[in-house]
């Protein structure tokens, strides 16, 4: 069984896993010299990166289908590293950052990505849609009409090609775009930017490398402020593009081996003179929506990004960013959630909340990590608020015994304690009070405080009281922490008031 899942994962779509590696691999070259300029590197490093992430996470990361290599997100959080102390120390700073992450892998992190809600994720793409059209901006600023001609046209060809018969939908269409805009910008010699004026490519294979610093507590101060964001981001990034092409292919995937593996691809990276990167959202939807699905797709769009800057280099200088602009617009139009617009009128307001102040923090900030927490920090919150609103307290009283029985329903925790307090008459004259917790149940040391406090004012009244109905885990935390029944705590408690 799991040889056959094995051979599915690398196998199953060998032509469709073909093409689209050869698509992201022309795709994944502008970006990953631009993301050495970012981080004020030479573009090689960044090439290397982005082939050896790639071709180790298809082996090792949990995933099928998914692109890592170098990224923006991770570019912008090296800067002053570079600046500062150099090539070699980020080489370094990368292998710290893919240890962390592997360490993250073997504790579980993974799991943690069950707490960002659905509204989360929608801001997340809609964000990163919005910063990959940004991204695109300056392709198509101050330049010649030839420019937007070809990238209007490179988006007809996206968009058109697979209404052919036959061919159409056998060849993916931004390979079309990609090669037909090259073909008509060498041969109609049109003066517009190229991917050669992006940088120099490498000529040569990368090497193994051991970073030329001293291995001391010094360096460890140095580089640790600086991979521990790294690693964060880019689990952060790479968990939340797997769970999108998890909704994209309609299959699951394991975020705990993803973590190990990016970890061990950033390793692999720094040892082979890399930065560090992640899985790209952009490059995973381009994969996605040209056929490919498997691991083969991966592996095949670090090798051909390889083969293509190292001994085509000279083919490759030719092709015309407006091809690519053409191509990464389609991804941003592929990954924003247009659905989400039209949700607006019927979500509630919190979703709706969550889901815009993600995108506005993410793109004000450029900071992937910060948006995600905004969201989940709100999600809580208004989680939270929810909740507490579920809980009330009914009571009737006995006349003929002078008994008051209070039947609290619901979940009594930091949010609702204060109304859990206010729904007792503490000035009413009874000789004894019953507190039924059968439908209750108390989360926090919070809520036993405020146990504490109805009980007690309830006993200086002069009131009986009597808890009935706790549940083993409330029950639990309240002898823990609770001292309305421990003498030598009271005093304290009724001396505080």
């Amino acid at each position: 069984m799991l040889l056959l899942s094995k051979k599915q994962d690398w196998l199953g779509n060998c032509r469709g896993d073909i093409l689209s590696g050869l698509v992201v691999a022309l795709a994944l070259i502008p970006e990953a010299i631009a993301f050495s300029i970012i981080a004020g590197v030479d573009p090689k490093i960044g090439l290397y990166a982005s082939f050896c992430i790639a071709v180790i996470t298809s082996i090792m990361g949990g995933r099928p289908g998914m692109i890592s290599a170098a990224t923006a997100a991770m570019a912008l959080l090296m800067v002053t590293l570079v600046k500062e102390h150099g090539l070699q120390y980020l080489l370094m700073t990368t292998l710290l950052t893919g240890l962390i992450q592997v360490l993250a892998g073997y504790l579980k992190l993974g799991s943690l990505m069950r707490f960002i809600s659905r509204s989360v994720v929608t801001g997340f793409v809609n964000a990163l849609a919005i910063l990959i059209f940004m991204a695109q901006i300056p392709e198509l600023t101050n330049v010649t009409w030839h420019v937007y001609a070809m990238t209007a046209a490179g988006l007809g060809i996206i968009y058109l090609f697979p209404y052919l018969p036959v061919i159409g939908k056998s060849v993916p269409s931004p390979l079309i775009c990609i090669l037909v805009l090259s073909i008509i910008a060498v041969y109609l010699q049109l003066d517009i930017r190229t991917i050669g004026d992006m940088g120099e490519l490498p000529d040569t294979l990368p090497v193994f490398l051991w970073p030329d610093v001293p291995l001391t507590f010094e360096t460890l101060r140095i580089i640790f402020p600086y991979a521990l964001p790294l690693a964060m981001v880019g689990l952060l990034e790479s968990l939340m593009t797997a769970t999108i092409v998890d909704d994209l292919t309609d299959t699951s995937s394991d975020k705990n081996r993803e973590c190990k593996g990016q970890g061990i691809a950033n390793i692999g990276a720094g040892l082979l003179g890399g930065m560090a990167g992640c899985a790209m959202i952009g490059q995973s939807v381009i994969n996605i929506k040209s056929g490919g699905r498997g691991r083969l797709s991966t592996l095949l769009a670090g090798v051909f990004l390889l083969i293509m800057v190292v001994f085509l280099g000279d083919w490759i200088k030719q092709i015309p960013m407006a091809a690519l602009v053409a191509v990464m617009i389609m991804v941003s139009i592929g990954t924003f959630s247009w659905n989400s617009i039209r949700d607006l009128k019927s979500h509630p307001l919190s979703s709706n909340i969550v889901m815009i102040m993600t995108v506005i923090v993410v793109v004000w900030t450029h900071n992937l990590a910060l948006g995600v927490f905004v969201g989940v920090l709100l999600a809580s919150l208004f989680f939270a608020n929810k909740i507490s609103h579920f809980m009330y307290v009914e009571s009737e009283k006995d006349e003929n015994k002078d008994i008051r029985t209070y039947r609290v329903v619901g979940q009594i925790f930091f949010s609702s304690s204060d109304k859990f307090i206010a729904a007792f008459d503490f000035k009413e004259a009874v000789e004894k009070v019953v507190i039924d917790l059968h439908r209750a149940h108390f989360w926090d040391i919070t809520s036993v405080s405020a146990l504490d406090k109805v009980v007690l004012k309830f006993r200086r009244e002069g009131a009986d009281v009597e808890l009935t109905g706790l549940n083993e885990a409330s029950s639990t935390i309240i002898d823990r922490f609770g001292v309305h029944d421990k003498p030598e705590e009271i005093d304290k408690i009724m001396g505080g008031h």
